[in-house]
């Protein structure tokens, strides 16, 4: 993935809109936290990250996790540098056996549902028990998708986002509070 220069990404955020505050952010952080404490805490679950876009969530989400869990990441793209989703590309697959396990999925956000639709798909044909999915945030853009997350920490609007793990052009994943591209 290209980056582009530290310039470019100040004058995109300067431009952006704050849409929710760090605050904000960390209060549907503890509500998710929440959800999946109280669904998963006797399934001893292997949680499976999804990089690079979850990595934010994921860090500050395990530790609000009351029970044993597993964890492993995957690595799916269909972004790459673009701001449209295309052609699904896996670069890191499972390496923990998900066979016979609970499986929860964690991602930054829930789009359109192509890539957590293959995501789930994956672990089951690899024989998981049952697969569970977490975003940190779905976008609220009124088109069926293929699949729902489980637990949802925040509604986003149909807009490009970036922010706690989300990037723009490579950028700003590390903000503790989501912004939007001007339109």
């Amino acid at each position: 993935m290209k980056s582009i220069s530290s310039q470019r990404a100040c004058e995109i955020l300067r431009q952006a809109e704050l849409l929710k505050t760090a605050d904000e952010v960390q209060t549907a952080l503890h509500k998710v936290a929440s959800q999946i404490n109280a669904a998963l805490s006797r399934e001893h679950p292997l949680v499976l990250s999804v990089m690079g876009g979850a990595v934010v969530f994921s860090g500050q989400l395990l530790p609000l996790l009351d029970f044993p869990l597993d964890f492993d990441y995957v690595h799916v793209s269909r972004y790459g540098d673009a701001r449209t989703g295309g052609r699904m590309h896996w670069k890191v697959e499972p390496h923990e056996s998900v066979k016979n396990r609970v499986v929860l999925l964690l991602d930054d956000i829930l789009d359109e549902g192509h890539t957590l639709a293959a995501l789930q798909q994956r672990v089951m044909e690899l024989g998981a028990a049952r697969c569970y999915s977490a975003v940190f945030a779905d976008k609220n853009h009124g088109r069926k998708k293929p699949v729902y997350a489980d637990f949802v920490g925040m509604e986003l609007p149909d807009r490009f986002v970036f922010g706690f793990g989300m990037d723009i052009e490579g950028a700003w994943r590390n903000l503790p509070a989501i912004y939007a591209v001007k339109q």
